[in-house]
């Protein structure tokens, strides 16, 4: 069957390196760190004492007051993001088919401090079941997409994905096949986490996941430096809005840039460790390629998912020179994460915004706080250290790997009509 074209004509954007698109963009190319202790809790009992928060965020700026004390956080993120992406996009309500209009989001934990928070707060009581009635409408991973879609009225497919942190990839890439299908005009798609709690943080210092460099957290996020110790963890959300070609040109939309393809696999390996070789990095990079019918000399840049953990960065590298070959080495490579921290379900989303505007202003993020080669990585490899980097980008590749072994690749490219 004959599948139609995609193309990205909004973005929004609510992170620990910016509040807004144009805040983000801006302190990526500037190569701003966004790690600083935590505090939305006292974490001096804590193994890791920092994080990548959002910074001066008051919710009042956004909602009434009663309305935010009825979402979790996470879901604030969401509908920010979405209102500038939507705003950003040009779309007019009162004008397109809400009926062909849908919401995809993706969250790999939705509302754990709204969990936490209730649970503590009954464990600390008489025995009495005294819960706040918003109690699970806050929590539930759906729960984002049901709001996006009650804001903007949109009644088209309406659904969450949770694969851990690739939840995002998964989302931008089920919206992709909806529209390329047929089954939508025009999707709200991205992914929103809000994990930075004691519940979040403990968990993961719990599985030694975490970097515990509390005496110098801007410098933390090191991926593929030898001396990295574990990712940051960061919040916010991303928001993109897909959108049929021929929907957008009718409407005289901007465009970003096309989306070309995307892939999907499982490890099938460990719960929570890479494969030693990046198999499942690798073959979802060529499923990636395969989809958009491109071959690996296509792609200029890749966003890596770059997590600055021991055993992740050096898999992530081996799977990329396995499915690029020659072309790896002519590549540019960077991981953002050195500076938003890892936003779990939110990643995908997030970086893949920085993958959109690097293919649509020809200049690639950098990856900092680089200080030490790492032997067991080829360092022939361009990580675009440092410094951001101005090149010719016809297409990125945007890499998320999830717990579970999920991995979810996204190619975004340049539209040329």
């Amino acid at each position: 069957m004959d599948l139609r074209r995609v193309v990205v004509t909004g973005l929004g954007a609510i992170t620990p390196i910016g509040n807004n698109l144009n805040e983000y963009w801006d302190s990526l190319l500037k190569g701003v760190s966004g790690a600083a202790p935590i505090t939305r809790f006292d974490a001096s009992k804590f193994k890791t004492q920092f994080a990548c928060e959002v910074k001066n965020y008051d919710p009042n700026n956004y909602f009434d007051r009663k309305e935010a004390r009825k979402i979790d956080l996470y879901a604030h993120f969401a509908l920010i993001s979405s209102e500038e992406a939507v705003k950003d996009s040009g779309l007019d309500l009162t004008k397109i088919d809400l009926d062909k209009a849908g919401v995809i989001w993706g969250s790999g934990i939705g509302g754990i401090e709204t969990f936490f928070e209730e649970v503590t707060g009954f464990n600390k009581g008489d025995g009495t079941p005294r819960f706040n009635p918003f109690f699970i409408p806050k929590m539930i991973a759906d729960i984002a997409a049901g709001h996006i879609s009650i804001k903007f009225g949109f009644k088209g497919p309406n659904f969450t994905t949770t694969s851990a942190c690739a939840s995002s990839t998964n989302a931008l890439i089920d919206a992709f096949n909806y529209l390329r299908l047929g089954k939508a005009n025009v999707f709200i798609s991205g992914g929103s986490e809000a994990a930075i709690g004691m519940g979040g943080v403990g968990g993961f210092n719990a599985m030694h996941a975490l970097s515990t460099r509390n005496d110098d957290p801007k410098t933390a996020s090191r991926p593929f430096d030898k001396d990295r110790d574990g990712f940051v963890m960061g919040e916010g959300s991303g928001a993109i809005i897909f959108e049929e070609l021929n929907h957008a040109l009718k409407r005289g939309a901007k465009i970003y840039c096309e989306v070309a393809g995307g892939g999907l696999s499982a490890d099938a390996f460990h719960i929570t460790q890479p494969h030693e070789e990046g198999d499942g990095a690798f073959r979802v990079m060529k499923c990636a390629l395969e989809d958009a019918e491109m071959k690996p000399e296509d792609i200029d840049y890749i966003n890596t998912h770059g997590t600055s953990t021991p055993l992740g960065d050096i898999a992530e590298c081996k799977a990329i020179i396995r499915a690029f070959g020659e072309n790896a080495y002519k590549l540019n490579i960077s991981a953002t994460k050195s500076m938003t921290g890892h936003l779990l379900g939110a990643a995908g989303a997030v970086e893949s915004i920085a993958s959109i505007l690097a293919v649509k202003n020809d200049v690639v993020p950098p990856t900092i706080n680089h200080f030490t080669d790492d032997p067991e990585i080829d360092n022939k490899l361009n990580f675009t250290f440092h410094k951001s980097q101005h090149r010719i980008v016809r297409a990125a590749l945007c890499n998320t790997f999830g717990f579970g072994g999920h991995n979810a690749s996204v190619i975004f490219k340049k539209y040329n009509g």
